[in-house]
Formats: C-alpha cells, structure tokens, sequence
C-alpha cells in the first residue's frame, strides 16, 4: 500500500499543505531531523581530528541519520495499520514529507515582489529560496534564481520524496528527507563539512537519481499541455545539457525547464561571495528573464504536479486491481 500512501498523501498536501498553526505547535520533520543533524555534527565532527577519521563519523552520523526516522516511521506504520481509517492517517503524516503548496507559495512570492516592489523587494523574496547572493541579482537574475529553485525543489521536494513514499512508505518518505536535510546541512564542499559530509553528500546524490529524471519527464510532458511552452526544446536540453550541470541530478529539471520556456538557467553565480562558473541550462539566446517568465514557470510546474499525483493514482489503481 505503499504507492497508495504516497497518493493521498500528494492529493492532500496539494490541497491543504503543512499549516501554519501545525509548525508553530510542534515545528516540522525537517526542523526534528536539522535538530539530530546538529546534535551529531557538533559530537562528532572535530576540527582537529584527521580528514580520514571525520569521514568515517560522517559516514556513522549518516546512517543514524537515516535510520532513526526510518525505524520511526516503519514503527508508526505497523502501529496504524491495525487501526481503523489507518492508511488514511499513514497519509496525512506523510503529507509533512512533501511541499507542493509552499514551493508554489514561495516562488510565486518573488514573482510579486518584482512586480509591486522591484529589485529590493524581489532580493528579498528571492533570498528566502536560494543561498546565492541576492545584492549580486539584477532582476533577470533574480528571476532565474527563482525559476531554478522552482526546477530543483520540485525533484528534491516533491517527486522524490513520493517516489521513496511509494517505494517504502512513511519509512522510505522519513529516510529519504532526513538524508535530503543532511545534505543540505553538511554536505557542503568547506573546511568544516568536506570530509564530514562527503557521505550525506554522495548519498544524496544516488538517492535523487531516479526522482531528477523523473522530474524532467514530467515537465517535457506538462510542456506538451502549457500553452506557449516548447516541449521538443524541453527534450533537446535536458539530453544536451543536463549532464553538463555541476550536479548529476540538478541538471535534469533545470535543463528541462530552461528549454521549456526558451531560457537559459543556472551559469555563473555567486554563493557566499564565491562565483560558482557552471555552465548554462538551455539556450534561450540568453534573453532576460523576468517576472512573467516566473509564472510561466509556475504554470509548467502546476501541470508537471497534476500529472504526478495522477501516475502514482494510475499505479495505486493498476497494484490494488492485481492484488
């Protein structure tokens, strides 16, 4: 029942989301999970200790990490299983895993920034969703910066954590989003982290390997259904370009929603005042993107999602009629 959880759950969170009354009560999976990183990272990872012995700890912290979420999560699904209405609670759990309405939220808000308040408001907005240095944005930049949150988040914030939902439940959504959260706290390329977090980086990277190419399905075909959208440029890109990305899974959204809407994405940016050279999503003649280009993005999004939610109905249908 595991693709079925991973159903409802997708069809409620894209209703209602993670309410805000519910994260002032009792926060959200993530802060939990950011909490147990912290807690191992200030144990375990010591400056003085050599880079060979912080792996090793980083390997350990990695795998309870993982598994403590993971054995939560089993532990509650067996409890509720053998009570009434217990899928559908299993359900309304797992909803905490995903972000479809706050990733729309979120990117829209920049969208209206720019258009009511210009380039401060929209910096603002943008920092709020990407660790890149708003002072160095223009509005294009602004807007790409938000357009490639948008790619991205929609393959780590959504599709996989329903794919590992389907693949192994609560447990599967649990592990796949504590180890997402790790890396994006310590799987980081500095003194403190490089060797600490080279496994919860490396391990990020395999666990969003089958999501980030789903994604990019998915947003070639909501290409095909988006008015204005170019689904054979979509293909191109992501087959010319997604490989070229820094990130072996970043690329794939990316390069699929650049050509999607005929821009070019990712490139060179600043982190931290670090200029980051990556190469260009897409081609797009590097023409300027802006706010319109963001809700052009939101609405390939938008359809990218229903399709989602309308494949693992597809597979929760096909499953329960041979079982």
């Amino acid at each position: 029942m595991s693709v079925l959880i991973a159903f409802l759950s997708l069809a409620v969170e894209f209703a209602l989301g993670y309410p805000d009354w519910l994260f002032r009560a009792i926060g959200h999976p993530v802060t939990w999970f950011g909490r147990l990183i912290s807690f191992l990272d200030r144990r375990l990872n010591h400056a003085a200790d050599p880079d060979a012995l912080r792996r090793k700890r980083g390997v350990q912290a990695l795998l309870v990490i993982v598994l403590v979420p993971a054995t939560i999560g089993l532990g509650v699904q067996i409890l509720f299983w053998f009570v009434p209405m217990g899928l559908i609670v299993t359900a309304l759990l797992a909803t905490s895993l995903l972000s479809q309405k706050s990733l729309y939220e979120h990117v829209e808000a920049v969208a209206d920034a720019l258009d009511t308040g210009g380039l401060a408001l929209g910096r603002v907005a943008v920092s709020r969703i990407v660790g890149r240095d708003p002072e160095t944005l223009d509005r294009a930049g602004i807007s790409r910066a938000a357009i490639e949150s948008l790619a991205e988040n929609f393959s780590d914030g959504i599709v996989a954590p329903a794919f590992w939902i389907g693949v192994g439940g609560l447990a599967g959504g649990a592990a796949y989003k504590a180890a997402n959260t790790a890396d994006s706290m310590i799987g980081h390329r500095t003194p403190r982290h490089e060797a600490f977090g080279w496994a919860a980086a490396r391990f990020d990277d395999w666990i969003n390997l089958p999501a980030s190419r789903l994604t990019a399905l998915l947003i070639v075909l909501a290409a095909f259904l988006v008015k204005g959208a170019d689904a054979k440029n979509a293909w191109h890109a992501v087959w010319r370009d997604a490989k070229k990305h820094r990130s072996p899974n970043a690329g794939w959204p990316e390069a699929a929603m650049a050509g999607a809407l005929g821009l070019a994405l990712a490139g060179p940016r600043s982190y931290g005042g670090v200029l980051v050279d990556d190469v260009f999503m897409g081609e797009g003649g590097r023409r300027e993107a802006d706010s319109i280009d963001i809700r052009r993005a939101l609405k390939l999004y938008r359809v990218a999602d229903y399709l989602l939610i309308a494949l693992f109905g597809l597979i929760s249908v096909i499953v329960i009629v041979v079982t």
